[in-house]
Formats: structure tokens, C-alpha cells, sequence
């Protein structure tokens, strides 16, 4: 009789159809390291069953990438024989039931996946999404993932630069924390995980492995029910101090040429680690169990190769060259340990205590991995806004808005971050991108994240194209020309049509945004079953959350521009055409209560062509503040921009006739709000190049408003901007 029991295999996260394939792959029964190795595989996480045929529409490729995805992160070129190398990462599931190591080790894994590519980090970002404000535990979680992010990040080293945080009920029992990390290397200093050499050694370095984690793959894999909290054993524990030990010795033996692979132990640790270096490499690979360093007694070869320890690597090695790098690990107080040896056997052999307890062929558990066509139906369009209410004082929907959740300043929480550490961070938190110095150059790198999801709920076509979009707006908003994006694909269960029909859509549209604005994905991560089911039995999915993270050049950081308003007397501008749709805005939810109606359409043409002429103006020094128009419209930009000056606006109704909430709060995609002292040859300039330039009013004062309206100080709606997180952490 089979020690592996139908529950058995339930509870590693295989369903009967997958088990039977496991049987054919084997032609005999697995035991349990086998099984358990199958299920870390075979998991969502880890195999992108459900997503992987759909994620190969996405643009990928350009002149400027010179690894897209398949790696640990995306390369791609910045000029002078150097490469940005960065990736974003979901961390959702353990940030719920754990949030403080829960976003720390998120932090950490991201950052390993970076200077495993031989690069050394120089900025981390994150997209954070909570539930309502007023649920019983969205404060707790607040609380742990910004002290998890800013304690690891702190920590390590690495700079914090800026993120987004928002707010809604469908996160309430499934919060979202995606960590995005960003680093430079020398273009002939790339490291990739494909082992080779037949008897190279494969060496553990880092910490020991412990029981912390075992299962997470399978947990981050699956819908919440209510014994959530019990799942607190699968989240792994961060020590960042150790993480900034490994990150200098493995630079240290990068600089020689020892390393022939390189691959960072984070979802399923050990497994999937050596299984990628061994797939990639077209080997197979031994492993010695009773090598692998260890903190806790009596650990068997399911619980080394299933555990999620952190700050540990794998490599394979040059044969003689073991010595030497024991020597650096050792140094560097890391553990160092030969484990086995690349085989041209393609597969998995695993040995402890003197007998074979694995023996599995690579082809089945990565290449040949479930890949799912789920069935799915598309989002059904919304119907158009009709009955569009009206505002009796736009000047109070203002200072709402302004201290709205999703608007509110995020100081709070960013000042917990340490964002200068490096020296190189020349844009703080707070602008539509931040910038680092390429360190030693005058050249910069823009960074931003962006998504919006309840665009992608209303119209998951459109609101996967305004997800690129508004990155792409961010970075040329600063100056930069846009190079490349990363994603964060968060979603409910694809296993229901509808969910499965939002992930198609975004897709869909972010693919085509992606041509049409020359931003390939080059790396990414999908976390799919985020919803919970609670004691009714019902769930609840997360809106559809295709987080993007992307980043820009600035050739020169000297031309670099900021949202401040610099000085008084200078013109108000907004580029691009205002229609005045409402449909899925903040004034209307938050106005009104009601979110519906179509999203704002995208027009690409436009975004291409707008993007670059503001590119062109901050280039030439024409403008003295620039931000993109995205949440809240024209007026929530211009009172963002004041804020930020401490110099208020006198605004013109003139090309708009009147105050109409469609025109100052509409969120009209392609637009960016702009000041400059030459008005003449602003509109001259946008004349000739046949783009929309509209005069807004001029800079001045200590307060917003109209001629005929009541001005609203700076003062109110500053108390009004930076009252939301402190009532909410002082609650």
C-alpha cells in the first residue's frame, strides 16, 4: 500500500489529474521529497499554470533589453557599458498573516534577485494595496508592511525611493505588497543560472536552512479561508543584516571568475533553485542532503529542499576554484558548503544518509509543467455615465478629494523609509518618479510604479493600457526616457471565468500599450488566488491588480524636472486635450459614492506623442515644473504642485466656461500639467508640433481659486492632505 494517500496529495495543492500525471512522469509512485518537490513546482507560483500561455503575448524584446524574462530580473542597456537590472515581486499572501516579516522578506528576496545578476542595488520601490480604513485590521497591517519595508530596506543598505499606497474594501482580508528593486551592473558582468560542466561542484552559501517557510509556495498558491491565521509557520524570517553580508561577498567573488551559475533560494528555496539552474543549463544535477547547512536538528531532505530560509544562494562553481570562494563566504561570516555536482543525467538525484530519496526527471517538473488554457469570459463593458451629477462648490470637492485615501500624502509613510542612504537619490518620494544617479555619472535613472485598479475591474483592456500608460507618463514627466517595465500580475482565482477574463484583458491591453509606447516587459511575477473566503462562504477577489513598475534615462540629472512650483507669475499650462469623462474617477466615488461608469480611453498615439514633446520641453529647459494629470484631474495636479512650491495658484474658468466638475476632475488619460516664465514660446512650440496646449491661470499667492470663486489656502489644504494617515496610525 502507497504511503501517498489522496489527502496527501490534497494537501500538497495537486489535484487527482495532476497526481496521475506525476505517476507517468515517475512510471512508479513518488514518495514524499518527491511529491513534495512536484507540488512546490507545480504550484501557481512557481509554474505560472494558469497565466504562462497567456504572458507570452507581451512585447519582451528591443534594442534596449538585453535579458527579458527567464532570468532572476531584466537587463537592459543604459549606455557607457552599463545595464539596469530590476524586477518587481508580489509578497501577498505571507504579508497578511505575518505583515512585518512578511514585507521584509519581500524586500529581501527581491533585492536577491538583482545581485544574483551581479548587480548591486541601488533602489527599492513598492506597490502596497490595503483594505478600507476603517476595517478592524488595516491599521495592524499598515503598520507591519511599512515597518517590515523601511526595517529590511533600512537595514541592507538600499535606498527606499518611492511606491504607491491605496485603499479599498475588496483588499480587506487580502492586502497586496509588491516589492520592486532596482540595480547597475557592468554590461560584461552578468551572471545567469544556467549551470553548466559536467562534475562542476554546486555550493550553498548564506545562511542555514531552517523549518521558517516550508510550503510557501504552495500557501501563496492558494485562496484564504478562515484559518488563515494558522498558516503563520509557511512565512519565512528576514535577518537583512545577513542579506547585506551576502550581497557583499557575492560581488566580491563575482569580480573573479569563478562563478559559472548563480540563483537565489527564494519561492521553494532549494528546489526550485537548483531546478531552474539544472532546466536552464539543459543538465541534471546530485544534491548531498546531509551537506546542506542547517540550524535545526533533525531535519529530513522534504523539510532542506521544501524550507524558505532566507538569504541563502546557489551556485555552480569552476572546478579548484572552491577554496578561494569559501574563503570570501568565510570572511564574510556566511556559511559555505560543497552539496553536489552537475550531472548530464537531466535529472534530480538526491541523496541523504547514504541512499538515493529522490530521483526525479527535470523535463516534468519545469518544462513540462501544467500549463493550463483556463476558460474565461471577458469583463462586460460598462455602461456609459448618463445621469453625471454636478458640484455646488468645486473648491470643497477639492479639499475632500485632497484628503481622500487614495489622495492623501503618503509622508507617513515614507519618511519611515531611509531614501538617501548611497548618496545617489537626487528626486525623494513625493514626484511622479523618483531619480537616482547612476553613481560616478551625471546620468540618471526615473523609477516609478503605477497601476489603477478599479480602472481594471470597470475594463481590464483599458485599464491594463492606462497601467503602462501612466508609467510611461510618470517617467517622462521627471524627463526621462521610458526604457522598460516590470509587472506584478495580482488577481483573484483563475480557476473562475471572470477572473480569468480580467487577467486576459489586462494582458490584452498592456501588451499593446507596451508596443506602442516601447516599453517591453522584461521580467515580472504573477500572484493569482488572492481572495478570501469568509464565514458565509462566499469570496471576495482583490480588483484586478496589474501593478507595473518601469523605469527611464535621464541623460543628464542637471535637466531633470520636479511637480514644485518654482516662483511666482509663471503660466499654468495643461498639454493635451480634456474631454471631461467621469466615469471610474475619484471625484465620483468619493464625491458621490458611486463607482461607475467606463474608465477614461487611452489613446497610445497621443501618449507616444505627448510623452515626448514634454521630454523634448524639459530637455530644453522651457519648463519650470511638470506633472502628469492622473487621480483627481486637472485641479488635484495644479493643488499637488502648489503643495509641493508652498506657492499657490489664480486660476482662469475661461477654457473650460465655467466650473464644471467634468473638466477640472476628469481623468482624461495622456495630459500633464506644466508652468513655464516663456508662455509665448510654450504655445508656439505646441502650435508647431500640433499639440494641445491650454492655458490654466499662474502661479501666486498662498492659496487655489478662481476669480468669481472663494480661494482655498495652501494651509487647509495642506491639514486636509497630511490629516488621513495621521488619524489612521493614531487611531
Amino acid at each position: 500500500m502507497s504511503d501517498i494517500t489522496p489527502e496527501i496529495v490534497a494537501e500538497h495543492g495537486l489535484n487527482a489529474q495532476e497526481y496521475d500525471r506525476i505517476l507517468a512522469a515517475l512510471g512508479r509512485e513518488p514518495n514524499l521529497v518527491e511529491l513534495g518537490i512536484f507540488s512546490v513546482m507545480w504550484s501557481e507560483h512557481c509554474s505560472y499554470k494558469s497565466s504562462r500561455r497567456h504572458l507570452k503575448k507581451l512585447p519582451t524584446t528591443g534594442p534596449q533589453v538585453i535579458c527579458g524574462p527567464g532570468e532572476n530580473a531584466g537587463v537592459v542597456d543604459i549606455g557607457d557599458g552599463q545595464a539596469a537590472i530590476f524586477k518587481m515581486e508580489s509578497h501577498n499572501h505571507p504579508s497578511y498573516i505575518e505583515p512585518y516579516q512578511g514585507a521584509a522578506t519581500g524586500v529581501g528576496g527581491i533585492l536577491r534577485d538583482v545581485f544574483t545578476m551581479g548587480a548591486r542595488p541601488v533602489a527599492n520601490m513598492n506597490a502596497l494595496r490595503f483594505g478600507r480604513p476603517d476595517h478592524p485590521k488595516t491599521r495592524h497591517l499598515v503598520s507591519g508592511v511599512v515597518r517590515g519595508i523601511g526595517g529590511y530596506g533600512n537595514c541592507v543598505g538600499v535606498p527606499t525611493v518611492g511606491g504607491e499606497v491605496n485603499f479599498h474594501s475588496a483588499y480587506d482580508t487580502n492586502i497586496l505588497v509588491n516589492a520592486m528593486t532596482v540595480g547597475i551592473a557592468d554590461t560584461d558582468k552578468i551572471f545567469y543560472s544556467a549551470a553548466s560542466g559536467v562534475g562542476n561542484p554546486i555550493v550553498y552559501v548564506g545562511s542555514k536552512t531552517g523549518r521558517d517557510g516550508i510550503h510557501g509556495a504552495t500557501m501563496a498558491s492558494a485562496e484564504f479561508g478562515e484559518d488563515s491565521e494558522e498558516k503563520r509557520p509557511t512565512v519565512q524570517v528576514g535577518d537583512p543584516f545577513t542579506e547585506k553580508l551576502l550581497i557583499e561577498a557575492c560581488l566580491e567573488l563575482m569580480a573573479s571568475d569563478a562563478i559559472v551559475a548563480i540563483q537565489d533560494m527564494g519561492a521553494a528555496g532549494l528546489t526550485s533553485s537548483s531546478v531552474e539552474m539544472a532546466t536552464n543549463g539543459e543538465v541534471g544535477i546530485v544534491l548531498n542532503m546531509d551537506a546542506v547547512p542547517c540550524r535545526e536538528e533533525g531535519m529530513t531532505p522534504y523539510e532542506m529542499m521544501l524550507s524558505e530560509s532566507q538569504e541563502r544562494m546557489l551556485m555552480v562553481l569552476k572546478p579548484g576554484r572552491e577554496d578561494m570562494a569559501r574563503a570570501i563566504f568565510e570572511k564574510w561570516e556566511l556559511d559555505f558548503a560543497v552539496i553536489g555536482e552537475v550531472t548530464d543525467t537531466r535529472h534530480m538525484v538526491l541523496t541523504w544518509q547514504g541512499e538515493t530519496v529522490c530521483d526525479i526527471p527535470l523535463g516534468p517538473l519545469a518544462a513540462d509543467a501544467p500549463n493550463y488554457d483556463r476558460p474565461h469570459v471577458p469583463t462586460p463593458k460598462p455602461e456609459p455615465l448618463t445621469d453625471i451629477p454636478e458640484s455646488d462648490d468645486i473648491g470643497a470637492d477639492l479639499l475632500k478629494l485632497m484628503a481622500s485615501p487614495d489622495l492623501a500624502s503618503r509622508k507617513w509613510v515614507w519618511e519611515q523609509y531611509d531614501h538617501m542612504v548611497m548618496a545617489d537619490t537626487v528626486q525623494r518620494p513625493g514626484g511622479d518618479a523618483a531619480v537616482v544617479r547612476v553613481h560616478g555619472t551625471n546620468k540618471g535613472l526615473a523609477i516609478t510604479t503605477d497601476c489603477t485598479p478599479r480602472y481594471c475591474k470597470a475594463d481590464p483592456v483599458e485599464g491594463g493600457k492606462q497601467a503602462i500608460a501612466e508609467a510611461y507618463r510618470n517617467l517622462s514627466a521627471v524627463g526621462a526616457k521610458p526604457l522598460a517595465t516590470t509587472d506584478c500580475m495580482n488577481f483573484g482565482n483563475p480557476e473562475k471565468p471572470e477572473i480569468m477574463g480580467q487577467f486576459v484583458g489586462c494582458i490584452e491591453g498592456m501588451a499593446e500599450a507596451c508596443a506602442a509606447l516601447d516599453m517591453p516587459i522584461v521580467s515580472g511575477n504573477v500572484s493569482l488566488y488572492n481572495e478570501t473566503t469568509g464565514a458565509d462562504g462566499k469570496a471576495t477577489p482583490v480588483l484586478p491588480t496589474p501593478a507595473i513598475g518601469a523605469i527611464g534615462l535621464l541623460d543628464d540629472i542637471e535637466t531633470m524636472a520636479t511637480v514644485a512650483f518654482k516662483a511666482e507669475g509663471e503660466g499654468i499650462f495643461a498639454i493635451g486635450e480634456t474631454y471631461g469623462d467621469l466615469g471610474q474617477s475619484l471625484w465620483l466615488r468619493e464625491i458621490h459614492g458611486r463607482e461607475d461608469g467606463p474608465p477614461p480611453s487611452v489613446d497610445l498615439y497621443q501618449e507616444a506623442e505627448h510623452g515626448e514633446f514634454v521630454r523634448s520641453l524639459i530637455g530644453s529647459g522651457l519648463l519650470t515644473s511638470v506633472h502628469d494629470v492622473s487621480d483627481g484631474g486637472l485641479l488635484v495636479a495644479i493643488a499637488e504642485m502648489a503643495l509641493s512650491g508652498n506657492i499657490g495658484a489664480q486660476l482662469t474658468a475661461a477654457p473650460f466656461h465655467g466650473y464644471d466638475p467634468r473638466h477640472w476632475f476628469s481623468e482624461d488619460q495622456g495630459r500633464y500639467v506644466v508652468t513655464t516664465r516663456d508662455f509665448y514660446n510654450l504655445q508656439q512650440t505646441a502650435f508647431i508640433a500640433r499639440i494641445p496646449v491650454t492655458l490654466l491661470g499662474f502661479t501666486g499667492g498662498d492659496f487655489i481659486g478662481f476669480s468669481s470663486m472663494r480661494g482655498i489656502s495652501l494651509d487647509d489644504l495642506r491639514a486636509a492632505n497630511e490629516s488621513f494617515f495621521a488619524e489612521l496610525m493614531e487611531r
